[in-house]
């Protein structure tokens, strides 16, 4: 174990020194990769309503961190309500199939079998959550899984480490400005649904979703089409 941790600690200096602010979550996303026996990482941040994604290690994961936000469903969300992590074996066969039926289609279409998804955040709150992905079946052994616990540990420590407010904007960093943007979008859609529809906040969250899915889109590109008057949603 002492020597998982060396080993987990050491890749992790190394991929992290010299790194700039928003280099920091992609790197640690490959450093997951480089240690596990999984093809890619995502990071998530808790959201108002919605989780935001933060970075990620490929398209194809980045793709499935917005399947889980667009549906509001998997394994991402579960582990935001929850706070516990969850390492789903097999999404095609047995109980772990049937528990985001809809999400394990998506993922099964892309190529990944299995995903393992961990908590960021110290004690009782999670801020957010790191999702792995796999394109065989297979559980993690324990060892694996404390390997994968250190990675979610300097994932949260870098999070909590990262400028924000006053500071962001003395330090120049200006790289959240678009992760706050997307949330602004999504919110301000979902305001003009609600009034659109004479509707509250959680309904009109769950008929943008519900569009995005329809169009095989992700919720915040139809949350831009709201914005920009493209897409106005009528009553039934």
């Amino acid at each position: 174990m002492d020597q998982d941790r060396a080993r987990a600690a050491d890749l992790i200096a190394s991929t992290l020194r010299g790194a700039a602010p928003e280099q920091v979550p992609e790197r640690l996303c490959a450093v997951a990769v480089a240690l596990l026996p999984v093809s890619g990482a995502s990071v998530s941040l808790r959201g108002g309503g919605m989780p935001a994604q933060l970075s990620a290690s490929s398209p194809r994961a980045a793709h499935l961190a917005d399947v889980q936000a667009t549906l509001g469903d998997g394994p991402c969300q579960w582990v935001l309500e929850t706070g516990a992590p969850v390492f789903v074996r097999d999404l095609v066969a047995g109980g772990d199939a049937d528990r985001w039926p809809v999400f394990a289609q998506a993922a099964t279409a892309a190529g990944v079998r299995a995903v393992y998804a961990l908590p960021l955040g110290f004690g009782d709150v999670c801020v957010g959550t790191l999702d792995l992905y796999r394109e065989s079946p297979g559980e993690l052994t324990d060892r694996q899984r404390r390997t994968a616990e250190i990675v979610a540990g300097a994932m949260t420590v870098a999070l909590m480490a990262l400028p924000h407010g006053e500071e962001q904007e003395a330090e120049g960093a200006h790289w959240l400005h678009g992760l706050a943007s997307d949330h602004d979008a999504v919110h301000h859609a979902v305001g003009m649904i609600m009034a659109q529809l004479g509707m509250g906040a959680e309904d009109a969250l769950a008929r943008l979703r519900g569009d995005a899915f329809a169009q095989g889109r992700t919720a915040l590109d139809v949350a831009r089409d709201v914005v920009a008057r493209r897409r106005r949603f009528e009553p039934d």
